[in-house]
């Protein structure tokens, strides 16, 4: 692919927009140059706000919505069968999935990459923080607008920070400069099988990769798929990695650590508190390096980086207790989540879980339970299920059982709108709301409210 495949003056058309991977592209090609018009199933404030900064929205899917497009995107989600794709493929309109739309900017950018089945957002938003501390306009692609760096999409000039999703394959053509790999957990297991074959597909994404790699040596699965693979730069708290970290300091809300590389010692100090952040902070201090980015815009950098959304955000107190809300909603997740509410402080917490997908409940209701059994008290919701079908009846009791199993106190509560008034604080010293579907709604829906 090249740029004359793609020249501005092209008109670009995105079903299922309002999603957060689909936005930011939008948002991108239009500052980009091109015409960009979009649609999505349902109405929603994402629509509103690309609506807001210059890109035609239409609420629904009709087949008139191609008419005028040199170009149409797709998101995961959409099936060959959707009235817009047929209308393309019958008007002979170029048609794009999102893992050749990303194939292509890799092509027509420097790319910096960050990849993992968690901590994707926040790892490239610090990227963002540390080239805007170096003065550098970078491109970007993210999962979700974040404070101090801004929305999730962004054309800038030479370099592109890519969030790369491993959902549906979405990584399968995206071949960047330099890349991170964060972490490898059971996910996505519909698409890839197994977890040996998501592993085979990370360990192609970094074959693809044109220069140095940096992975998370405390991973297991990132080390596995990177294998025997030279020239990968190791990241971590485990004995002989290239870059060591060391005095870790947590508190409730920042923290700090050194890093330890090829005899010299970085100190860094964060906004965010939480060892999977230090984790994330260290593999973007290696990624920076390798790119030629200085230790003092890498300390500025990340020293600016406020939190991504959703990501250990508190919330307020509610009848005097501290309430958090996190997207944890995979096992290596939820066990960090706690582990940092441990760290800072809280002694007895209270969570709250609402299981997301079908697919991934079944799949890994038992290590589910197990991460959870870390509180000291669990409540588990039914399933976000995000469309997914539900053919053999799976509930969120998967989970809970698991819970119980390990021998944490854990009630089931079906329905999300029964939470608020089924919490019962007893000893809690925290209340934490996991998960990553609307189970974020419940704190503003606590009797008498948080303050």
């Amino acid at each position: 692919m090249s740029a004359t495949r793609l020249p501005t003056s092209t008109p670009i058309h995105i079903i299922g927009v309002g999603g957060a991977g689909m936005s930011g592209v939008a948002r991108l090609l239009h500052e980009r140059g091109h015409h960009v018009s979009g649609c999505d199933a349902t109405d929603s404030a994402v629509l509103d706000e690309l609506a807001s900064e210059g890109i035609e929205i239409f609420r629904g899917h009709d087949a008139s919505h191609v008419e005028g497009a040199g170009l149409v995107l797709w998101s995961p989600a959409v099936p060959a069968e959707h009235v817009e794709r047929r209308s393309a493929a019958d008007a002979g309109v170029e048609a794009w999935d999102r893992p050749t739309f990303l194939g292509w900017l890799c092509d027509e950018l420097r790319t910096v990459a960050v990849a993992g089945t968690h901590g994707k957002t926040t790892a490239t938003s610090m990227l963002a923080c540390v080239w805007q501390a170096a003065g550098l306009d970078a491109a970007r692609l993210l999962g979700a607008d974040v404070a101090g760096v801004g929305s999730n999409g962004h054309w800038g000039h030479d370099w592109l920070l890519l969030e790369l999703d491993e959902s549906y394959g979405t990584f399968a053509q995206s071949s960047p400069r330099t890349l991170a790999v964060l972490n490898i957990e059971a996910d996505h297991l519909d698409h890839y099988g197994d977890v040996g074959q998501l592993e085979r597909a990370f360990s192609e994404l970094m074959l693809r990769t044109r220069g140095p790699i940096v992975i998370v040596a405390d991973d297991a699965g990132a080390v596995r798929a990177a294998g025997r693979l030279p020239g990968v730069v190791t990241v971590g708290t485990t004995a002989g990695v290239a870059w060591f970290i060391d005095d870790v300091v947590l508190e409730p809300t920042r923290s700090r650590f050194t890093l330890r590389h090829d005899g010299e010692e970085w100190p860094i100090e964060l906004s965010v508190t939480g060892r999977h952040n230090i984790l994330n902070a260290a593999a973007v201090a290696a990624l920076a390096h390798v790119n030629a980015i200085g230790f003092d815009d890498v300390a500025r950098g990340l020293q600016s980086f406020r939190g991504a959304p959703r990501r250990f955000t508190y919330r307020g107190r509610w009848r005097d207790v501290p309430v958090y809300e996190d997207y944890a909603h995979l096992p290596g997740e939820i066990d960090a989540t706690i582990a940092t509410l441990r760290e800072v402080g809280y002694q007895r917490p209270l969570i709250v879980f609402q299981p997301h997908r079908v697919t991934r409940t079944a799949a890994l209701g038992a290590e589910l339970g197990r991460a959870l059994a870390g509180a000291d008290r669990v409540i588990v919701t039914g399933i976000y299920t995000a469309g997914e079908p539900n053919p053999l009846g799976v509930t969120g009791e998967v989970v809970a059982e698991a819970v119980r199993g390990a021998g944490c106190p854990v009630t089931y509560v079906e329905s999300l709108a029964d939470v608020a008034q089924r919490i019962d604080l007893g000893d809690a010293d925290v209340v934490a709301v996991l998960g990553a579907g609307d189970v974020a709604s419940l704190v503003d829906g606590l009797p008498g409210g948080v303050v």
